[in-house]
C-alpha cells in the first residue's frame, strides 16, 4: 500500500512539465499576466531600496594601527627572615637584577598595582613579621640568659 503525502491541487487542463525544447511556445500559464501580491508600504520601501541600490559586498576593515606592547617581567623573591630582592626581565635580557627591596615598599607597591595582588603579599609579610618577632623574643631571652652568667661569674 502506498500513502501519497504530498498536498492535494486542484486539477488544470494544463500539462504539468513545461515545454523545454520550444520556449517560444506559449501556454496559458506564461501567457496569463501575473497579479503581485498585495504589499504594505514598508515592504514596498523595502522593496524599492533593494531595486534602487544593488547590493555591495561587505566592506573590507581598513587595516587598523596594532599598539606596540612592552612585556616587562618584574620577580619579586621574599624569604622568611624578611629578605626581599627583585629582578626586571624584558624579554630574555635583564635589566635590573638581584636588587635589595624592603618589604614596606614591595607592600605599597603591590596595594598601587592591586587589591589581589596586595592580600595575599601583606600576609606573607605579616607571617615573616611574627617570625621575625619570635626570632627576636628567643635572642632577647638567651641574651638574657648570657647576661645572669656572666655576673654569675663576677
Amino acid at each position: 500500500m502506498t500513502v501519497d503525502t504530498l498536498a492535494v491541487e486542484t486539477p488544470s487542463d494544463v500539462a504539468d512539465t513545461p515545454d523545454l525544447i520550444n520556449s517560444s511556445a506559449t501556454t496559458p500559464e506564461s501567457a496569463a499576466p501575473e497579479t503581485p501580491a498585495p504589499v504594505t508600504a514598508d515592504a514596498s520601501d523595502a522593496a524599492s531600496a533593494e531595486v534602487a541600490k544593488p547590493k555591495k559586498a561587505p566592506a573590507k576593515k581598513a587595516a587598523s594601527k596594532k599598539t606596540k606592547t612592552l612585556e616587562l617581567t618584574l620577580t619579586v623573591t621574599g624569604t622568611a627572615d624578611g629578605e626581599w630582592r627583585a629582578e626586571l626581565k624584558q624579554g630574555t635580557t635583564y635589566l635590573a637584577r638581584d636588587l635589595a627591596v624592603a618589604a614596606a615598599a614591595v607592600s605599597r607597591a603591590a596595594k598601587e598595582l592591586h587589591e589581589d595582588l596586595s592580600t595575599p603579599i601583606d600576609e606573607v609579610i605579616e607571617e615573616a613579621r611574627a617570625q621575625q618577632a619570635a626570632k627576636v623574643a628567643a635572642l632577647e631571652a638567651e641574651l638574657e640568659a648570657a647576661r645572669k652568667a656572666l655576673a654569675d661569674l663576677d
